[in-house]
């Protein structure tokens, strides 16, 4: 249900025979795309390289992912001899620049079944195949392990299977360098994480609430699961992307040792879904309504209003109305506490390095 969904609304259907499993990645598909939308770049390269050219980006791209992580290669680029290739184009906050709205077009999110994309499987026993692979422009960004109650089983096995099953050391899975996000689904609930771990991964919910509490209600369309906005909301394309550009986060946290040393904490943050409608509800509203309205975002403890408010902050910066015309001139976060204060800062400048951010 959910490939024949995503097939026909915008994903397009990597091979697996396709994947290169010690750069873990989809190199045909990362030329393809580079090609499409910088070709001039390409003819410059090639006049250098020749018939090295793809050979050339593709262990390029590599060493840079390598260093630089994913998530950072998609949004600003790598180097190759010089000069720099983009594997990803994210929707401008206008409509002013027909050619770039060219290249957001011009992404391919791909879609794999039952990937095999292990090197370790003989050296570790563990399974090799994954469910549902999803890349864009050939760099794979997120996991889905999919569990039937019909079968006997739920989300708990799904989320068991991550921890005994995916080795955090395979280069899909470790940590900033390939997949940013895992998800594990049944016909009922959702749960993420954006680190594995072994035993230790951590998983948090990814579901609606049901009446005040935790769950999803009955779909709208009275099928026998409730968790098609999955794939039908948060995982559709736009969505996708604009997860990727405005939302998905390195949080960098410096903490003390027992023994009185700093060190620092890294996580990747996701959005929780009651954080993105939150956020996706008020520029909406913004766009509509204009400014001068007033309203109240209710979030209990510990469930990330900090990030709330950077990722929404970040994003009324930047908003446009249906005219092009800038709708904020300045966007002013106020808070009565130094440790919000200091998360606050560190969220919205990750996002984009541009003037007036401070």
């Amino acid at each position: 249900v959910i490939e024949q969904y995503m097939l026909g609304h915008g994903y397009q259907q990597l091979a697996k025979g396709s994947y290169d499993k010690e750069r873990a990645f989809f190199p045909s598909t990362v030329i393809e795309f580079i090609k499409a939308t910088q070709a001039k770049e390409w003819a410059r390269l090639e006049t250098l390289l020749g018939n090295q050219t793809e050979q050339q980006v593709i262990n390029d791209l590599n060493k840079w992912i390598g260093a630089n992580g994913s998530l950072s290669t998609l949004r600003h680029g790598f180097k190759c001899y010089g000069r720099t290739l983009h594997v990803a184009y994210f929707k401008a906050a206008h409509t002013l620049n027909p050619e770039l709205e060219e290249k957001y077009k011009a992404n391919i999110l791909g879609i794999t079944r039952q990937l095999d994309y292990s090197l370790r499987n003989n050296e570790t026993k563990r399974g090799g195949i994954i469910d549902i692979t999803l890349s864009l422009n050939g760099i794979p960004i997120a996991t889905i392990e999919l569990k039937n109650p019909i079968t006997n089983q739920t989300v708990e096995d799904g989320k068991k299977q991550y921890r005994k099953d995916r080795d955090p050391r395979e280069l899909l899975f470790e940590f900033k360098k390939r997949t940013l996000v895992h998800f594990v689904a049944d016909t009922e609930l959702v749960f993420m994480t954006t680190r594995l771990a072994g035993d230790a991964t951590y998983f948090l919910p990814l579901n609606r609430g049901l009446d005040g509490g935790a769950g999803n209600p009955e779909d709208k369309q009275h099928r026998s699961y409730r968790t098609a906005y999955l794939w039908e909301e948060i995982l559709e394309c736009n969505s996708l992307l604009d997860l990727m550009a405005r939302f998905i986060h390195l949080q960098v946290e410096e903490k003390l040792t027992d023994e009185g040393r700093k060190i620092k904490k890294e996580s990747m943050i996701f959005p929780r879904y009651h954080q993105l409608q939150a956020v996706r509800n008020l520029v909406t509203a913004a766009i509509k309504d204009g400014v001068g309205n007033n309203y109240l975002i209710e979030h209990s403890a510990g469930s990330g209003k900090s990030n709330t408010i950077g990722w929404l902050a970040h994003r009324l910066a930047s908003l446009h109305n249906t005219v092009n015309d800038k709708i904020f001139d300045s966007v002013i976060v106020i808070t009565d506490r130094l440790v919000l204060d200091k998360q606050l800062q560190d969220t919205i400048y990750q996002f984009e390095h541009k003037n007036g951010v401070v």
